[in-house]
């Protein structure tokens, strides 16, 4: 007697159970797309040059990492098999690419016209609500800076920096004297005179040195961060910036500080095309992070800048771990040439 045939047995790794529209290549095609799409949008606003809303600005500050999810979301796709999302994750990565190279002016045309006037050594610093100041006015003591940028200078910063630096090596100091984070102070080898600065919430000094019979403007930066709610007042600030560069476009200037921006935000590039140039870049050391210090290089943002005139050609950029604070300074070493005009 013939027996019946019954129902195939079911194998336990059926391929029908994980074919292509399986749970698993589903959730990974959805999550690769997410991750692209997040990425895809920060970039369309880099492309666009526009910094966005909330939390496009603080994306951009840390741009090349959004390598990471892009690798991720490549990864995912092939696992999915989803040409689709390969080619738009090709795509972003390509753009992605792209702008991570550095932003202005290039290392091969660096070189200042004109007789070099001085050798102009540069420190910026931001001491955290003073709490770096001790170690600030070590690195001072060996770096031995013309010129000294101090951010989040507090009362007891100033008179620590009048007491440890006095006027035999700074004779010269331009301040705003504030508490918490809106104090600053720039420090001078040179004579200065002072000017209005810059407008802020928190203090933005500004002066005009005398380097060898040279009047040169000097302008401390530290505008709003991009805080959540405060996007429009960081943009505006930095807008202020802006127009203290393009108003001296014919001067030698030096603007440096905490500018709470990268070469990746179009606020902060819009003072770069009115014609500085940002001396890590010139020196070759522009993706360095700054902050946060603690962040294991080469994670961080450099948002920490010496920007520079026509007249001065940088030799070299370095930043500088401070104990107590969640930057890292900058020194800068420059070179002053003649101005055109003199």
């Amino acid at each position: 007697m013939t027996q019946a045939p019954g129902p195939p047995p079911v194998l336990p790794h059926d391929d029908r159970a994980r074919g292509p529209g399986g749970p698993g290549r589903s959730l990974a095609a959805w999550t690769a797309g997410l991750l692209l799409a997040g990425v895809s949008a920060v970039m369309g606003c880099r492309i666009a040059d526009v910094d966005g809303v909330t939390p496009v600005p603080q994306l951009l500050a840390f741009l090349p990492w959004l390598l990471a999810p892009t690798g991720a979301a490549l990864l995912l796709t092939a696992l999915a098999r989803r040409r689709i999302g390969m080619v738009w994750g090709v795509a972003v990565l390509g753009v992605l690419a792209w702008y991570i190279e550095p932003y202005g002016k290039d290392l091969k045309d660096s070189e200042a016209s004109g007789l070099p006037v001085a050798e102009v050594r540069v420190l910026a610093s931001n001491v955290q609500f003073g709490r770096g100041t001790e170690s600030l006015v070590g690195a001072v003591r060996r770096e031995r800076p013309a010129l000294v940028f101090v951010e989040e200078c507090d009362y007891g910063c100033q008179d620590t920096l009048r007491r440890e630096l006095p006027p035999a090596g700074f004779p010269y100091r331009q301040a705003v004297e504030a508490g918490g984070s809106q104090g600053s102070v720039i420090l001078s080898r040179y004579p200065l005179k002072a000017t209005a600065g810059v407008p802020g919430t928190m203090g933005m000094p500004g002066a005009v040195a005398e380097v060898k019979g040279h009047a040169v403007r000097l302008q401390l930066a530290h505008p709003m961060p991009p805080l959540p709610r405060q996007v429009g007042l960081w943009r505006s600030e930095l807008g202020r910036l802006r127009d203290f560069a393009a108003a001296g476009r014919s001067q030698p200037t030096i603007l440096a500080g905490d500018f709470n921006a990268t070469q990746d935000h179009a606020a902060f590039r819009r003072i770069l095309d009115a014609g500085l140039h940002d001396s890590t870049r010139l020196a070759g050391n522009s993706r360095t992070p700054s902050w946060p210090s603690r962040a294991p290089a080469p994670l961080g943002a450099q948002i920490d800048h010496v920007l520079v005139s026509e007249e001065f050609s940088a030799r070299s950029a370095r930043f500088v771990q401070l104990a107590d604070t969640d930057h890292r300074a900058l020194v800068v070493d420059l070179t002053f040439h003649r101005p055109p005009a003199s």
